[in-house]
């Protein structure tokens, strides 16, 4: 199993959209709950806030995916696989989205919530 080594943060924008990834060290529901009030507050006119997680307790991983009204698998479920894919643990990715008027297609949503998920983690695993 890998955990992160630090939260980060990545922006980048596509097609006018503007979408922000996080990447937060959490250990319990709570941990996650209380990141999202947070992120829900600091932005409240995004459009959607996706997010995935990985969490081990008491032995047992736990883990949850929210698209957030984005089309089905088309956003955090690419993010999931790059924290199951990679065995990461202890981890939460969310990217906030600011829709741009532009339509991304399925395709284009899974490359970007992919492409941000990825930047967030870029560099940042210890095994």
């Amino acid at each position: 199993m890998q955990a992160i080594k630090e939260n980060q943060d990545f922006s980048l924008t596509i097609k006018k959209s503007k979408f922000l990834a996080y990447v937060s060290k959490v250990n319990t529901e709570a941990e996650v709950s209380q990141f999202l009030a947070d992120l829900k507050a600091e932005h409240p006119k995004a459009k959607h806030i996706v997010y995935a997680y990985r969490l081990l307790e008491a032995g047992q991983i736990k883990e949850r995916v929210h698209n957030d009204g984005e089309p089905n698998k088309s956003a955090a479920w690419p993010i999931y696989n790059l924290l199951k894919m990679q065995d990461i643990v202890g981890c939460l990715i969310v990217v906030v989205r600011y829709y741009g008027g532009v339509k991304l297609g399925v395709g284009g949503l899974v490359r970007a919530y992919t492409e941000a998920g990825q930047a967030v983690l870029k560099n940042n695993l210890r095994g």
